[in-house]
């Protein structure tokens, strides 16, 4: 059997899958705090656009993302403020923030559509990926390599540090956690805004791995799917993972059953295939809802306003 279609599917699973990736490690730090964001949607087409600005005007891909990683932070601070310190409803405030994440991405990309960016090189030698191992290895963007180790990292940093045994200690109970003097509002704070900036680098992904040009909702509905895929993982990094590198299989099926033409129409149509991670995501929520198998894991604060007592 010939290995390059499996070779293709892998590498290109790859990269469908490390913008959700990144995108639902932010929330997953950020739901563990105790705040369910759902503007994650909106914070990628903010990081989009931004390093897709960042990239035209300087030519520096690194310079692009510590751009969009600052955009989502500074996006997720709206959020925060209206949340954390005004108490406003988390689940309204987040759809408002994927409104406003796609307007301002929209309007401020007009002056970008048509134009091409350089996208990142891979940080290895070419001579490693002419075999197909090494393209499987080697044949990928920098993000790719960063995003698992932010992976190792999230995890270390939620179940090997203080730091992560406060912020778990804050979405678990709040109450507890501010009688013993932590600021959960301040916990909470920073939490959000790494989930932003981590929504940002996702989005930067986009133009700067997989599409070099800019269109309006380039991140695809991604956002969504990294909301669910917290859920999916059961709030554990390891899973957030696994199950990132499913959905982006799910894409890749899309993108090749739009490619190959017959050889994929004739399984199923190709609006069922661009629906396929969408309608996995619905099926998986609901699986795990009836199953009860995520209610242990889920931060008992979450979605919960932080009140002090007394």
């Amino acid at each position: 059997m010939n290995p390059s279609p499996v070779i293709d599917i892998a590498v290109t699973t790859v990269g469908a899958a490390t913008p959700i990736l990144f995108a639902g490690l932010g929330e997953l730090v950020a739901e563990k705090s105790g705040v369910l964001n759902l503007g994650v949607e909106g914070m990628m087409l903010v990081g989009a656009i931004t390093a897709f600005a960042a990239m035209d005007m300087t030519g520096n891909p690194w310079l692009a993302v510590a751009a969009a990683a600052l955009a989502g932070a500074a996006v997720s601070m709206i959020f925060a403020v209206l949340t954390l310190s005004l108490s406003a409803n988390q689940v309204a405030t987040g759809l408002a923030l994927t409104i406003f994440g796609a307007g301002l991405s929209s309007l401020v990309g007009q002056g970008f559509t048509g134009r091409a960016i350089h996208t990142f090189d891979t940080i290895f030698p070419p001579a490693l990926a002419h075999d197909p191992l090494g393209r499987v290895v080697f044949g990928y963007s920098p993000l790719v390599y960063l995003s698992f180790i932010m992976v190792a990292l999230v995890a270390w940093f939620l179940y090997r540090s203080r730091g992560g045994l406060i912020l778990r200690a804050v979405g678990e109970n709040d109450l507890s956690a501010h009688s013993i003097g932590y600021s959960v509002t301040g916990v909470r704070y920073a939490a959000v805004a790494f989930g932003g900036a981590m929504a940002g680098i996702g989005g930067a992904t986009f133009p700067l791995v997989l599409t070099p040009l800019w269109a309006d909702g380039l991140t695809g509905g991604r956002g969504w799917i990294a909301v669910a895929l917290v859920v999916f993982a059961g709030w554990r990094p390891g899973w957030l993972l696994a199950g990132a590198y499913f959905f982006g299989l799910l894409t890749t099926f899309e993108l090749y059953a739009k490619a190959s033409g017959a050889s994929w129409t004739s399984i199923l149509p190709s609006e069922a295939w661009a629906a396929l991670p969408y309608l996995a995501t619905v099926v998986v929520l609901a699986v795990i809802s009836a199953s009860k198998r995520a209610g242990g894991n889920a931060p008992a604060c979450l979605g919960k306003p932080f009140v002090p007592a007394g």
